[in-house]
């Protein structure tokens, strides 16, 4: 069985661009569906974060007419209280060594704009987990992380295709107009090439390694095609 580590935002609050601040944390699908269904196909999935500090849920995901409806809602509540004391105690990310892990898994919410865009410990591990051809698997928001890893000054990832949180989603249910900066935008602007799928509809786009999911309905899929790629 393989050792993943999930990778997740310390941040509880995101500037906008108005300068308010606005409480954040991650998005409690992405991390509990994918966390779920790596688990019980039979691998290690260990939790690190900046700091070893608790990440915060976004309490907006939470609620019933985000999370799904209320069933939804009071079984990811019920998921997170099972895996309380990982989520109490997390690995430190900088003192992370990436040989000790197979596959990266970066769920979103708004947190990582945040904090792993420019973290470099983040930086880092990407870098070493892509040379040696390890699954990075960020999805939503989480992909902003990958801003972090850079070569020679240059971004990681610029020509590499991917998805993530479109402009559409932002504009029409993320943050809106008050979005401090675009993630789909951003991306493109380093050189990714992004892939779009319809709004709010599971999308994942693999190349190689790089396996990107676009919005919290991509959840399952991208756990599920690393399941796929683990098992290559």
């Amino acid at each position: 069985m393989a050792r993943v580590l999930m990778i997740v935002s310390a941040a509880d609050a995101l500037t906008m661009r108005d300068g308010t601040v606005h409480p954040t944390g991650f998005w409690a699908e992405e991390l509990v569906v994918s966390h779920r269904v790596l688990r019980e196909a039979g691998h290690t999935v260990e939790i690190a974060t900046p700091g070893g500090r608790r990440p915060t849920v976004d309490q907006v995901s939470l609620a019933p007419e985000m999370a799904g409806g209320q069933e939804q809602a009071d079984g990811f509540r019920a998921y997170l209280e099972q895996i309380d004391a990982e989520l109490s105690a997390p690995l430190v990310l900088s003192e992370v060594d990436p040989a000790d892990y197979d596959a990266f898994v970066l769920p979103g919410g708004h947190g990582p704009m945040a904090d792993l865009v420019q973290d470099p410990s983040l930086g880092r591990i990407l870098s070493a987990a892509d040379r040696a051809g390890r699954l990075i698997a960020p999805f939503c928001h989480g992909p902003a992380g990958l801003l972090s890893a850079q070569d020679d000054g240059a971004f990681l990832f610029a020509g590499r295709r991917l998805t993530a949180f479109t402009n559409e989603e932002e504009l029409g249910g993320g943050t809106g107009e008050n979005t401090p900066w675009f993630l789909e935008t951003v991306l493109r602007e380093k050189g990714a090439v992004v892939e779009t799928g319809p709004a709010w509809s599971s999308h994942v786009v693999r190349d190689a390694n790089l396996v990107t999911g676009q919005n919290p309905q991509s959840s399952r899929a991208v756990a599920e095609v690393v399941l796929e790629a683990l098992g290559e």
